[in-house]
Parts: structure tokens; C-alpha cells; sequence
């Protein structure tokens, strides 16, 4: 976990090692902290782990109806595969270790295909969010709404405003290794 912050959860029912832990990932920072979040409960209690990247024609699904476009469907799914792919090694250089996992890559809205996947009350659903938000999100309202397991919400790491001005002010040669 991230110092200082700590993830908020439900954890009703969280004891039972039939159920699964499912993850929402989207290639963002906050998705990264959820699929480590989500790999350390997976660990904890027993249950496999289930990422999922749910994905949509850019144009949305009524549009891309009108004219669909098989060739354009693989090329968005070969897309959102790479992308949960690199969520993987991002977090965890692979397989998360000591952790059994599955990959799911599903055509909707995640605010419906995530709850559409935790279905059993034991299931952990586990999704992030960006910090400092004070309200939650019109996902994270969709996937309440839709829920009938425990969500997990897990914060990003957030980065010190100090930080922040000298990283956008670095270039590619700031981060070069000295003596090479």
C-alpha cells in the first residue's frame, strides 16, 4: 500500500475463500493500486484473481452499430489487451507472485461489465479512484448501484506539489544513469 493511504472498504462477507477478487483495470495510476490492492487480497485470502479491462468503440456502441466494422472491433480488443498486459507488468514486472490469476478483457461499460463479473455476495470487487475526489464518480456510483459483493476502493498515490513543478520540468537526459 501507499503510506498514508489506506484503502476504504466493506468488508461483509469477505471471510468466505469460495469467491473471487475482481479488478477494474484501466492502465491509470489509480487502476495500478487497485491491481496491487487486489493481488494482496487475492494473496491474503485464498480467492484467484480476476482483472478485467472493459472496453467500447471510441465512438460508442449505438454509433459504431450503424456501421460496424469487425476489422476496427479486434483492432480496439487487441488494444485494451495491451493494455491490461502492460497493467501487469507495470504493477507487477508479470504475474503477480503467489497469486492465482486470470485475464479478462470484455466489451461494455465497466460500470455494468465489472458487477456483471463479481456476481456471488463472497466476491471482492476492487476499483480505484483518483485522490482527492470528494464526490464518487459516475462509475463508482454505477458500480454501487450494480454491486452484490464488497467494493474495494483504492486511492492513486498522489505525488507532493513540489514534486510535481520538478518532474515536469525534467527531460529524458535528467533521468539518464551516470557513467554509461
Amino acid at each position: 500500500m501507499w503510506p498514508g493511504r489506506a484503502p476504504v472498504a466493506s468488508t461483509a462477507g469477505t471471510e468466505n475463500a469460495d469467491g473471487r477478487v475482481v479488478v477494474g483495470v484501466s492502465g491509470s495510476l489509480a487502476s495500478l493500486a487497485a491491481l496491487r490492492a487486489a493481488a494482496d487480497a487475492a494473496r491474503w485470502s485464498g480467492r484467484p484473481l480476476v482483472a478485467v479491462t472493459a472496453w467500447e468503440p471510441p465512438e460508442g456502441e449505438a454509433l459504431y452499430l450503424r456501421r460496424p466494422d469487425p476489422a476496427w472491433a479486434r483492432h480496439w480488443r487487441a488494444e485494451a489487451r495491451a493494455r491490461l498486459d502492460g497493467a501487469f507488468d507495470a504493477a507487477f514486472g508479470g504475474a503477480p507472485p503467489g497469486v492465482g490469476s486470470e485475464r479478462r478483457v470484455v466489451r461494455g461499460r465497466p460500470a455494468s461489465a465489472l458487477p456483471g463479473l463479481a456476481v456471488h455476495p463472497y466476491d471482492l470487487l476492487v476499483i480505484g479512484t483518483r485522490p482527492g475526489r470528494r464526490r464518487p464518480s459516475r462509475l463508482h456510483r454505477g458500480i454501487g448501484a450494480r454491486a452484490v459483493c464488497p467494493v474495494l476502493t483504492v486511492p492513486a498515490p498522489t505525488v507532493p506539489r513540489g514534486l510535481r513543478r520538478a518532474l515536469r520540468r525534467m527531460t529524458a537526459e535528467d533521468f539518464a544513469l551516470v557513467g554509461r
